[in-house]
């Protein structure tokens, strides 16, 4: 599922509104999914156990926060579509626009891929910025209610099959939010998976695909007009990586990425020799250029791409929903996450106005797995390109890693294929566009 094959966002779907619904968890997942359930309920609680800051800075709860976050194509639209002027409004909060087909370089193959034809234009933030702004669109809804440092602890059921709201402790002690509908946006800690079995359900398959990656982040100082980005995958036998984009007032985030146990350094000397060790000399010239904005380097660990196939589940509670990362994550150097919660909240608004209120979660994970599909082979695709990578193999992987890694290499001269792989990983196309005739030829015709 990509934005050219899912219908868009229309508040005139859903007529009637009533009952109130609880979200868990003040993610981007929980933000866009409170959003479009505003349109089908009275009221909307939104609880998060983080308090939640004014200002844009990372939560306890989202260390991965600290990193590159990007908003691919399919996410700028669905966002814009549900918060008309989301992209003005983020930009004059400091976001960058940069050229996705001309401003980052893209390495593949050895070499960097051509620039585009058509220009692709990119939001460059930082993740908390981005959460700030959506969550400051979620909190202006006259119906919705945040409840910062509330901790989840229970869901409330009747005596059957359904779920009738949440028991949440806040410093008052515990208490019971009742709803028509409860939506676990808590993540891939998610306890509903072990809720399920404790209460007598089935509880969803899990694929993990083990890639053992981590990635440690540096903030350096950037010139006002710069707006050159570098994307530089791990490619074997080569298991380091990165990338580095502009965010806001006047800084840009540097990524470098290990996988296989191949772990990047959080002291400044270790950063600088481990970028100087890629295979292109624009990073470690970067840090020589441009000083650290602090000595202090985030790193995070990511040992498996995670994946719960609630949409194979015959039975399940009603009143209860699942999305984001909590029902899969992908390895984060692909930046999918913030643009598969947009896409699945897009897809919660259409199960809201075709299902009945006792289908809506089974028919919700059938949607949500059409989003989820493409990202997740394009994902754990990628990190089958090494042999120590462990778990479910997609069928097929080993020839469209094969065709993909030809096309990387026919697109560093041409343009036009560069542009037709960038609206794949911008999920703005599927990947199956990529095996059009027209594209098909180029990438298999004699020659370079």
């Amino acid at each position: 599922m990509a934005l050219a094959t899912v219908s868009r966002y229309d508040p005139d779907r859903i007529a009637e509104r009533g009952g109130h619904a609880v979200v868990v968890g003040a993610s981007m997942a929980g933000l866009v999914a409170t959003r479009v359930l505003v349109d089908r309920f009275e009221t909307v609680t939104l609880v998060e156990r983080d308090p939640l800051p004014e200002d844009a800075v990372a939560r306890p709860g989202t260390p991965q926060a600290r990193h590159i976050h990007v908003m691919q194509t399919a996410g700028q639209a669905t966002l814009e579509d549900i918060f008309p002027g989301y992209g003005e409004e983020v930009i004059g909060a400091g976001a960058l626009v940069i050229d996705l087909a001309s401003d980052l370089a893209i390495y593949e193959e050895g070499d960097f891929l051509a620039d585009g034809p058509t220009r692709m234009p990119m939001y460059c933030a930082s993740r908390p910025l981005f959460e700030r702004i959506t969550r400051r669109r979620v909190a202006a809804l006259d119906r919705v209610t945040i409840r910062d440092e509330c901790q989840f602890v229970d869901y409330l059921v009747d005596e059957g099959t359904t779920v009738e709201g949440v028991i949440v402790r806040t410093g008052g002690g515990e208490r019971e939010i009742e709803a028509e509908l409860v939506v676990d946006a808590t993540g891939r800690t998610s306890r509903t998976p072990a809720w399920l079995e404790r209460h007598g359900f089935p509880s969803p398959t899990t694929d993990e695909v083990y890639i053992d990656l981590a990635y440690s982040t540096a903030v350096i100082e950037r010139p006002a007009e710069s707006r050159r980005s570098f994307f530089l995958m791990p490619n074997p036998p080569r298991t380091r990586g990165c990338g580095t984009f502009p965010i806001e007032h006047g800084r840009r985030l540097l990524t470098l990425v290990g996988v296989h146990g191949d772990r990047p350094p959080t002291d400044p000397e270790g950063f600088v020799e481990y970028a100087a060790s890629l295979p292109i000399p624009d990073i470690e010239r970067l840090l020589e250029e441009h000083a650290l904005v602090s000595e202090e380097i985030a790193h995070y660990p990511f040992p498996a791409n995670v994946r719960r196939r609630y949409e194979d589940l015959d039975r399940f509670p009603v009143g209860l929903v699942v999305v984001g990362d909590a029902i899969a994550s992908f390895n984060p150097i692909y930046g999918q996450g913030m643009t598969v919660a947009a896409l699945e909240a897009l897809q919660l608004h259409h199960t809201l106005a075709t299902e009945r209120s006792d289908e809506v979660a089974l028919g919700f994970f059938e949607r949500a797995a059409d989003v989820v599909d493409d990202a997740w082979r394009l994902a754990v695709g990628s990190d089958f390109q090494f042999q120590r990578t462990t778990g479910p193999k997609p069928f097929g992987t080993d020839l469209v890693n094969g065709y993909v890694a030809r096309l990387h290499r026919k697109a560093q001269t041409d343009g036009s294929l560069a542009e037709s792989f960038n609206r794949v990983v911008t999920m703005e196309n599927r990947p199956t566009s990529l095996f059009r005739p027209g594209i098909a030829w180029r990438v298999l015709k004699p020659g370079r």
